[in-house]
This record gives C-alpha cells, sequence and structure tokens, in this order.
C-alpha cells in the first residue's frame, strides 16, 4: 500500500471516529434518549438540530467519500481491518474530550490493535 491510499483509508477512519466522538457530545446535551410513542417526534427534531450531531452525521458523510476512494485503491481484506484504528482513536479523544476512563486493560488492548494493523499493513 502505498502512502497516498493509506492516507485516504487513514482520513476515513480519522473522520469516522470524529463523527462517533460528535455523536456522543450530542447526545451527552441531550440526556439519555428513551423514545415513546408521544415524544419521538419531538426527541427527534432535538436530536436534529443539535450541532455536534450535525457535524457527526457530516463528517459521516465525508468519511464515506474519502473511504470509497480508498477502498478502489486496495484489497477489502486490507481496508477493512484497518477499521480497528478506529477504536484508538475514539478511547483517546473519548478520554481527552469527555472525560471518559481509559482502563489498563483498554490500553493493552488499544496495543493489540496497533500491533495486529501493523502485521496487516506490512503483507
Amino acid at each position: 500500500m502505498n502512502l497516498a491510499t493509506f492516507g485516504f483509508i487513514f482520513v476515513g477512519i480519522c473522520l469516522n471516529a470524529v463523527a462517533q466522538l460528535l455523536l456522543k457530545a450530542g447526545t451527552n446535551a441531550v440526556g439519555a434518549i428513551h423514545l415513546t410513542a408521544d415524544n419521538w417526534f419531538s426527541t427527534g427534531l432535538k436530536l436534529a438540530t443539535q450541532l455536534p450531531i450535525i457535524g457527526g452525521l457530516s463528517c459521516y458523510v465525508i468519511s464515506v467519500a474519502v473511504w470509497i476512494i480508498g477502498l478502489s485503491r486496495v484489497d477489502v481484506t486490507v481496508a477493512y481491518p484497518m477499521l480497528s484504528l478506529g477504536y484508538i482513536i475514539n478511547a483517546v479523544g473519548a478520554w481527552y474530550f469527555l472525560g471518559e476512563v481509559v482502563s489498563a486493560q483498554r490500553l493493552i488492548a488499544i496495543g493489540v490493535i496497533i500491533v495486529g494493523v501493523v502485521l496487516l499493513t506490512r503483507s
């Protein structure tokens, strides 16, 4: 895999991870969602007007376009497992931006993911 192809794949992964963090930030602002027959529309409207959720959905749209470009250049058996890099980006982002706890067990798991991705990109 050349640098440009890796760049498209990596940017797609990063945008996907940022989308997740923004969606979580938006739901944090709204609170726990409990849909009922009476509140589904108002809840949907409240979610649809949250700027972090709008930003997250926008990141998803862009990530799909970038991902398609990357996928056109590399086998899906290489590209798809690289999505696991999103776990690393999300863990760091959730810790830094959302104040979530990253335990030792999670750090070990992230280390295993890194080793797997390195092995995959070298094949």
